[in-house]
């Protein structure tokens, strides 16, 4: 089973592409081959439609065909990054469905849980994604306690591998 990484932040070394790559170990460990896009990597005028590229193309292409896609973003203005929905713009329309989603959003403050159900999660569903439960950690958690945030992702991990294993899937 394939499954793609997306990582909306615009660091390599965030919080939110810590937990993404959490969530890629699982991935692997169930036995799905996984990619990892980080969007901060393509071109920025290629993103934004003003230009045809290559890697932007790939990257599209990757989560066309993947089973699972797993997008993580820090939270910017009570949402995800701009990075992340640029990227999903190019996304064609109704081409996750048959596929399953899964967010996972980072925060400053527990003020911003509210982000991954009423925006983060909207996102997939838009897209026709069947969306498992995401995971959302704010900065305290990740100074105190790790292993049980590293445990919310393995759990959403698994529900998103066996939503897979189950669903039917289409073309």
């Amino acid at each position: 089973m394939d499954a793609v990484l997306i990582s909306g932040s615009p660091s390599a070394t965030s919080k939110s592409r810590a937990l993404l790559e959490h969530a890629q170990a699982q991935l692997e460990a169930a036995g799905c081959s996984t990619t990892l896009i980080d969007l901060a990597a393509l071109p920025a005028e290629a993103l934004l439609g003003r230009r045809e590229n290559q890697d932007v193309r790939e990257a599209i292409e990757q989560v066309k065909a993947a089973r699972i896609v797993v997008a993580s973003s820090p939270t910017y203005r009570a949402t995800y990054t701009g990075l992340l929905k640029t990227f999903f713009d190019l996304l064609p329309q109704d081409c996750l469905t048959g596929k399953i989603g899964l967010p996972i959003l980072t925060g400053g403050s527990p003020a911003h849980q509210l982000a991954l159900d009423h925006s983060f999660r909207p996102l997939f569903a838009s897209l026709g994604a069947t969306v498992a439960n995401g995971v959302y950690a704010h900065d305290a958690q990740f100074k105190t306690d790790t292993p049980a945030l590293q445990a919310r992702v393995r759990s959403a991990v698994q529900e998103a591998v066996a939503l897979a294993q189950h669903a039917p899937s289409l073309p």
